[in-house]
C-alpha cells in the first residue's frame, strides 16, 4: 500500500514550501492529503499534481466544488473544524508548513493519534514534534521515521 501523507497549514506566506512539500512526496510515491481548501493546502496538491502523484482532499463544508482544482479524491465530512480529525488520522504521517490554531489542532490530534509528525519552520512550536528546515528536509525525516 502506498504512503499517505498529510500536509497541514496555512498562510500564503508558505506557498512555496507547501507546493515544494507536495511535489518531493508525489516523487516518492506518497499520496497528499490535505483539508483541501486554499493557501498551503492548495499548494501542497498543487505540487503533487505537477509529479504526477494522486491527491485527497477532505473538506469541512458540505459541497464537493468547493476543493481546491488540483484535488483528485474528495471527502465532504459537513463537520467543519472537526474535519481536522480525519486529516491528521488519514496520513501515516503529518507535515505542518506555517499555520495557526488550525494547524496546532492537527498537529495535537496527529500526535495523540500515533502519528509521525514534522513542522517546517513557521509551523507552530510543539514540544515533541520533530523540526526541519527545508521541505526536502521535511520529506526525508517524515519518511525515514516511518520506516523506524
Amino acid at each position: 500500500m502506498n504512503r499517505q501523507v498529510s500536509v497541514v497549514g496555512s498562510g500564503s506566506e508558505w506557498e512555496g514550501a507547501a507546493e515544494e512539500v507536495g511535489r518531493l512526496l508525489a516523487e516518492r510515491g506518497c499520496t497528499v492529503i490535505t483539508g483541501g481548501l486554499g493557501e498551503v493546502m492548495a499548494a501542497a496538491h498543487r505540487g503533487a499534481k505537477a509529479a504526477g502523484g494522486t491527491t485527497i482532499a477532505i473538506l469541512p463544508g458540505e459541497r464537493r466544488n468547493d476543493a481546491n482544482p488540483w484535488a483528485d479524491h474528495v471527502v465532504v465530512t459537513g463537520i467543519g473544524h472537526a474535519r481536522n480529525l480525519a486529516v491528521a488520522a488519514s496520513g501515516d504521517a503529518v507535515i505542518a508548513v506555517g499555520g495557526a490554531w488550525g494547524t496546532l489542532a492537527e498537529i495535537s490530534l496527529a500526535k495523540t493519534l500515533g502519528r509521525v509528525v514534522v513542522a517546517l519552520a513557521g509551523a507552530p512550536d510543539v514540544d515533541g514534534v520533530e523540526t526541519a528546515a527545508t521541505p526536502a528536509e521535511a520529506v526525508d525525516l517524515a519518511l525515514r521515521l516511518l520506516e523506524i
